[in-house]
């Protein structure tokens, strides 16, 4: 089959992205790494770190949604990426210098994360912008095989790094990579028209709620953005939980763990590829309804994985089907959320979308953790492969019309090989079966 050109403008963009997923997989998991070896931080710092900073980023990107629709989006990704090298380069200089902190780690934290949800609004209608409306699902499937692509090499070449290396190895290679995907970024040439305030004011308090009032008011997205918080959230609960059954109780060996989670991604390349070929057969909406139900059923699963080489065997079979089912899904689910989000709400509904995800997995993150403590880990488990199963409930029941596109100048799109098209969105990825709905680039 011959690959589809989608112009040289998208293939910058493809290459910021790619550079900057590959980057952020080298540095998986380094803060809490850096947590442990350098500074010594108790349990309760660790998970703190990884809770409290996200959290904290999270609300931070609450008034960024609004101020990046009334802006040029290609300047705020590279701001965002120069933030985000700028503010990890601090660690190392500080390692080195012996002033390194806790503190510290949870600012970086922080501002990462509220980097990552602006520069994903901001990437989104980006990538709206550069290419036609029927090249969306392509330029998602793309991001997708790329996210996944670089979880599956990206952490054990970090943790061989961190090994020879030092502790904070990842995190210069993470942050030049920030600084690389912003030269990517430089690189796409075009007028970039945006939409300006009539009234020039600052954003009001009530356009905080713009995003969440468009994805709650429209019957097909309200029921997605449902859906998918509700799906992340379990799955991503199930991560530390599954780490300390498999380490902890069954005795894995850290190779076997690593291994349970990497070879797996392959997955993700098969699903991703599979995107395009599977919705101009079945259509859109019968793949959203079909894989949407087909995600939601494998993760009971992983309660029953037993010691040896058959529980290693179960959760990579189990880890493999999400992973397929949720590499096809997700550039649906992108697609499908671009296609019905006007083009002056698309960094508004992003930024709501993702924040609201950060929130999901956190609270259920930590009442998996409760339950897990007042129960076991593989009841914790379980019980959450149960509630998921009651996620296809949440899937939208019709298909509805996408919103009709603007006329935008051509300039917005100079130098795309696709003719003008409309408004402005592309991805990042959590753990293994955990990607985030093909969100922008980040």
């Amino acid at each position: 089959m011959v690959r589809r050109s989608l112009g040289r403008q998208f293939g910058w963009l493809w290459a910021a992205y790619a550079v900057s997923a590959y980057g952020s997989a080298l540095g998986f998991g380094a803060m809490p790494l850096i947590a442990l070896l350098a500074l010594d931080a108790s349990p309760a710092q660790v998970s703190a770190l990884s809770a409290v900073g996200p959290a904290v980023g999270a609300l931070i990107a609450v008034p960024l949604g609004p101020w990046v629709e009334f802006r040029r989006k290609r300047p705020v990704m590279i701001g965002m990426d120069l933030a985000r090298f700028a503010v990890l380069m601090t660690i190392p200089v500080a390692y080195a210098a012996g002033r390194l902190s806790f503190v510290q780690l949870l600012i970086v934290s922080a501002v990462v994360a509220a980097a990552k949800i602006t520069f994903q609004a901001a990437g989104g209608a980006c990538l709206k912008a550069l290419v036609r409306p029927d090249d969306l699902l392509v330029a998602n499937a793309r991001f997708e095989s790329t996210t996944w692509s670089a979880i599956a090499v990206g952490p054990p070449l970090g943790g061989a790094a961190v090994g020879l290396f030092g502790p904070v190895t990842t995190v210069v290679a993470d942050a030049l990579s920030y600084l690389l995907s912003a030269l990517g970024i430089t690189a796409i040439r075009g007028r970039e028209d945006h939409r300006r305030r009539a009234d020039r004011q600052p954003v009001r308090a009530g356009e905080l709620l713009d995003g969440w009032r468009h994805l709650l008011t429209h019957p097909g997205l309200r029921a997605l953005y449902l859906n998918q918080l509700l799906v992340g959230g379990l799955i991503m609960a199930t991560e530390p939980l599954l780490a300390v059954l498999l380490l902890g109780q069954l005795g894995f060996p850290p190779w076997q763990y690593g291994l349970a989670f990497a070879a797996p991604c392959v997955g993700g390349l098969i699903g991703s590829r599979l995107a395009r070929q599977v919705v101009a057969r079945y259509g859109q909406h019968r793949v959203i309804r079909t894989v949407g139900t087909l995600r939601a059923v494998w993760l009971i699963g992983l309660a029953f994985v037993q010691p040896g080489i058959a529980g290693l065997a179960t959760v990579i079979a189990v880890e493999l089907a999400i992973i397929i089912s949720m590499s096809l899904y997700n550039p649906v689910l992108a697609t499908y959320r671009l296609e019905h989000t006007p083009g002056d709400r698309t960094a508004r509904t992003l930024s709501a979308w993702s924040i609201s995800s950060s929130a999901s997995i956190a609270i259920l993150s930590a009442l998996g953790g409760l339950l897990a403590n007042a129960t076991s880990p593989r009841a914790a488990i379980a019980i959450a492969g149960l509630l998921i199963l009651a996620s296809p409930l949440l899937l939208p029941r019709r298909q509805d019309p996408p919103v009709v596109p603007e006329r935008e100048p051509a300039t917005a799109h100079a130098g795309s090989s696709a003719a003008p098209s409309r408004g402005a969105d592309a991805p990042g990825a959590l753990r293994p079966g955990a990607s985030p709905a093909s969100s922008p680039p980040g």
